[in-house]
């Protein structure tokens, strides 16, 4: 078993914000939703590895503060300059759960409506 996709939601239109947030500053490529799901909103973004952000529309949107996607970074560097990216790009960055998960370093960060996001190594 292995995981194809973590949904998240966005309100309608929301779509350019997502964008920027998953395709811009995590650099994860958008990848074209079916046909008969691409009428419902949303996008998806895929990493070369494989696993899939699926952006769904909610209404009533409400983000999702606890339950959050983690990304795994290949190295400390690497989120270390993710998380600055994030940060010149005016995303908030949360660094006190550091070290708090043992094996890994990581940050959490809300995309640009709000739902929580790891990042980790």
């Amino acid at each position: 078993m292995r995981l194809h996709h973590v949904q998240v939601a966005c309100p309608r239109g929301g779509e350019d914000v997502v964008r920027r947030f998953y395709g811009e500053a995590l650099g994860l490529p958008e990848v074209a939703k079916p046909e008969e799901l691409a009428k419902r909103g949303g996008c998806w973004f895929r990493h070369p590895a494989g696993a899939e952000i699926h952006v769904g529309v909610e209404e009533p949107f409400v983000p999702a503060h606890k339950a959050h996607p983690a990304i795994l970074l290949d190295s400390v560097s690497e989120l270390e300059a993710t998380g600055a990216l994030l940060d010149a790009m005016g995303y908030d960055v949360d660094r006190t759960q550091r070290d708090t998960f043992p094996g890994y370093v990581r940050l959490h960060t809300f995309d640009g409506h709000g739902n929580r996001v790891e990042l980790l190594a």
